[in-house]
């Protein structure tokens, strides 16, 4: 007993000598890289745990040249950018710093280089695309945005919100009299100046989606859900009307052989398309063409985008949706290019040293005009409305949604930077005009923000809402 005592302590003692002599194997939390072929079922003696990140040398974990490192982090980078486009609110503030850069930039020492850049021309004369570098933003790269616009538009009228009637009935109306509301106070203002410039009258009627949802972003968290609908799908119905605004008034000399030409080609763009045929060298040229052929036919080119993107199938056809595809790949082109490169050239308004300077700037009729119009006739026009439309017909507000929360809404909706920009390059003629226009829309978009971020925090500090709200205050 004795001796089989000592034999087995001898053993024991051994094989602990044996284990403790054995090289250290890393531990599963240290990262695994592949299976161990030790630990099959069945496999004998020892089962060591697989081999680890931590147990091999750094350079094999990664490629062996330092240049395929590089390379992976170059494309890390540019995967990162549509990420961080395709949030609002960052877009949107990315807009507001471009519009600032532009405006120092315009009342600054460099005045003079930025215009020189905005007025340099070029492109083939014969084709009739001689533009200046802010014409070719405003024509040509912002029919990316509007061509996106097409395909939400589209998206929200076949799948979306608006395919509903009754349920969109409501923002809608207030998106109409939200046009509305900011013309009527344009003109009276004119009217009471003795002014004559009523053909600036749709310069503060669109609202800018991109900013308003921005800014509901960081001040609104808290707002129902609903809220957030009733914006887009009022912002989606704005959009619509200001560009018939823009096809109907703001077209002159029409040439009916080159809108024949454009019209045609978005007719083989969309045949095209209806019949899953993606290809980016068939389909690109074709809205190229499409494009210049709008330009020259006296329609704003923009239009040729819209009506590119309202031809896309939105429904699911072979397990793909075109309008979703579209609108993934070409968001962070609108976004992050078409849209600031416009609003860099659109925002550069000189009022320190243009004619008059800032007072003459600040007393122009069509300065106050847009500047007033922008967020008290959207307020009046949208508010009003929605609490007329409940009052007196079966419209209704839902899902916790007030009519406090509509003013907020309203107030929002006075945000109207790029299409209003746009719109003011076309309702005026002369350089002055615009730029006066131009500010004004700066005031007024800046007021309506400021008005709107303080209404939501008023609003998102409300706990009782919808029908039962008044009767628990």
């Amino acid at each position: 007993m004795t001796l089989g005592s000592s034999e087995e302590t001898t053993s024991t003692g051994g094989a602990a000598r044996e284990k403790r002599d054995m090289p250290r194997i890393p531990y599963r939390s240290d990262g695994i890289v592949h299976r161990s072929r030790h630990n099959f079922p069945g496999a004998r003696l020892q089962q060591r745990p697989p081999i680890l990140v931590s147990a091999l040398p750094r350079k094999r974990v990664y490629a062996s040249s330092s240049n395929a490192s590089v390379g992976h982090r170059i494309r890390n980078a540019f995967q990162a950018i549509p990420r961080f486009l395709a949030d609002e609110t960052r877009t949107g503030l990315l807009l507001i710093v471009v519009a600032l850069i532009a405006l120092f930039l315009a009342n600054s020492p460099w005045e003079p280089i930025y215009s020189a850049i905005s007025h340099y021309e070029f492109g083939p004369e014969s084709l009739g695309l001689h533009l200046s570098v802010h014409e070719w933003a405003a024509d040509g790269l912002l029919t990316i945005f509007f061509f996106v616009v097409g395909l939400e538009l589209k998206s929200d009228f076949v799948t979306g919100p608006l395919r509903d009637i009754r349920e969109a009935a409501l923002p809608m109306l207030a998106a109409a009299f939200g046009m509305v509301g900011p013309a009527t106070i344009y003109v009276l203002i004119q009217t009471i100046t003795g002014s004559d410039h009523f053909h600036g009258w749709a310069v503060p009627t669109a609202t800018d989606i991109a900013f308003a949802v921005a800014l509901l972003g960081i001040f609104g968290r808290g707002l129902p859900p609903a809220a957030r609908t009733f914006l887009l799908t009022l912002a989606v119905v704005d959009d619509l009307l200001a560009i018939i605004v823009i096809a109907v008034f703001y077209s002159s000399g029409l040439n009916w052989l080159a809108l024949g030409g454009a019209l045609l080609t978005i007719v083989v763009f969309g045949f095209l398309v209806q019949r899953q045929i993606t290809k980016w060298w068939l389909l690109i040229p074709l809205a190229v063409v499409a494009w210049a052929l709008m330009l020259n036919s006296g329609v704003h080119a923009t239009i040729a985008g819209v009506c590119l993107g309202m031809v896309v199938p939105a429904k699911r056809i072979r397990n793909r949706q075109l309008t979703h595809e579209f609108d993934e790949k070409l968001s962070p082109w609108s976004a992050g290019l078409a849209l600031p490169v416009f609003a860099f050239f659109a925002a550069g308004v000189p009022v320190m040293g243009g004619e008059g300077g800032l007072s003459a700037a600040l007393t122009d009729p069509i300065t106050i005009s847009v500047a007033v119009a922008l967020p008290l006739g959207k307020l009046i026009g949208i508010w009003g409305s929605v609490a007329i439309l409940t009052r007196y017909t079966r419209l209704r507000l839902g899902n916790g949604v007030d009519l406090p929360d509509i003013a907020a809404i309203g107030l929002l909706a006075g945000i109207g930077f790029t299409v209003a920009m746009l719109v003011a390059g076309l309702a005026f003629p002369g350089e002055t005009e615009v730029f006066h226009a131009r500010f004004g829309v700066i005031l007024g978009t800046f007021a309506a923000a400021l008005l709107g971020a303080i209404a939501l925090h008023q609003r998102t500090s409300v706990r009782a809402r919808g029908a039962h709200a008044s009767n628990q205050r």
